[in-house]
């Protein structure tokens, strides 16, 4: 968890050198976040499920691990920006899917549980 906020850190400093704030919005972030998973789903376009296990062992193998990185360098930098502590929303959205998705009734099934009363 340190490592998250040491990574959120550092991006911040990145963005503070050269002025990127300014364009470090929420709405930017969340685009931008959303422009790199495109990228990352482009690499997975048309293969096989077995070629999609064993793509790190590809020629696209660099490429996935490039994109992965963006990926989570917006998404750290978004919530760094929105102040909110990833591993703890993380930990927080597990326990409400262990709640939702009890294990014996959902075990090897992909259905959607009934949404949250409430929500």
């Amino acid at each position: 968890m340190q490592e998250i906020e040491e990574l959120a850190a550092r991006l911040r400093a990145f963005a503070e050198a050269r002025d990127w704030e300014q364009f470090h919005t929420p709405k930017n972030l969340a685009m931008a976040l959303a422009g790199e998973t495109g990228e990352l789903l482009a690499e997975f376009q048309w293969l096989t499920p077995e070629e999609s296990a064993t793509i790190m062992e590809s020629p696209a193998g660099p490429r996935v691990r490039a994109e992965l990185a963006d990926v989570f360098s917006y998404l750290i930098r978004l919530a760094d920006v929105l102040g909110v502590d990833l591993p703890q929303a993380a930990h927080a959205k597990i326990d409400e899917n262990e709640r939702r998705y009890d294990a014996d009734a959902y075990r090897g099934s992909a259905r959607k549980a009934p949404p949250l009363s409430g929500a």
